[in-house]
């Protein structure tokens, strides 16, 4: 099957002559699609699109970003069936090479997708933020609030507020209540640990609790 909107087509072209920018330096692209750019999730779309109706098709379950394709079974055996014929369906009729190390069988407890995890409640899937996902933003918060990153309070106010609501945005399917308490909790000791810290002298940190609302004698 062939595009027949010239318009994508030009835009295509565009872009694969667009050069990319190394070390500051503009280099003529060769060949192949810069990664990270807008064109690889475009040109995944168009050449998965068949691949979408296929398994839609077989009446499949299934989640696509870009290239990265998750198909849900019910079974080992169902889904040890279903990899037997769709990965001979990508490379054999729409040419597409499979990263083999990568595609696998696999309980739906143990997949990360997206930063996403699964688990199953009273018999039906659920999404989780995966482990490995909040380790990585709370390595985000302490870059933030570490001492010795020069940040003044405004900036770091601003930058937490980006990434936490990035993230929280991001993982906005997921069943994450007490989650989002645990961190809630965990980054205001963080916030609290860098303002006391920079109260040095005792009179400061009594004048500053007092103007929180602290009486004197809790202030002290």
């Amino acid at each position: 099957k062939t595009i027949k909107d010239g318009r994508v087509i030009s835009l295509i072209h565009k872009f694969l002559r667009a050069g990319i920018m190394v070390g500051g330096m503009f280099e003529d692209s060769l060949e192949g699609v810069p990664q990270g750019g807008p064109l690889s999730p475009l040109l995944g779309n168009i050449m998965l699109n068949e691949c979408d109706h296929e398994l839609e098709r077989r009446g499949h379950r299934f989640v696509r970003y870009a290239d990265d394709l998750m198909i849900f079974c019910k079974s080992k055996k169902a889904a040890e069936r279903t990899m037997e014929h769709i990965v001979p369906y990508l490379e054999k009729k729409l040419f597409l090479k499979v990263n083999r190390e990568k595609t696998q069988v696999a309980y739906i407890g143990k997949v990360k997708y997206l930063g996403y995890g699964f688990y199953i409640y009273k018999g039906e899937g659920r999404f989780r933020v995966h482990p490995k996902s909040i380790l990585k933003l709370k390595d985000k918060i302490r870059n933030v609030t570490g001492r010795s990153n020069g940040m003044g309070i405004q900036e770091r106010k601003t930058r937490l507020n980006q990434i936490i609501r990035g993230w929280v945005n991001h993982f906005k399917l997921a069943d994450m209540k007490n989650l989002l308490k645990e961190m809630d909790e965990w980054t205001r000791s963080r916030i609290r640990m860098i303002t006391w810290k920079r109260w040095k002298r005792v009179r400061t940190r009594f004048e500053n609790l007092k103007r929180s609302g602290l009486d004197e004698e809790r202030a002290w």
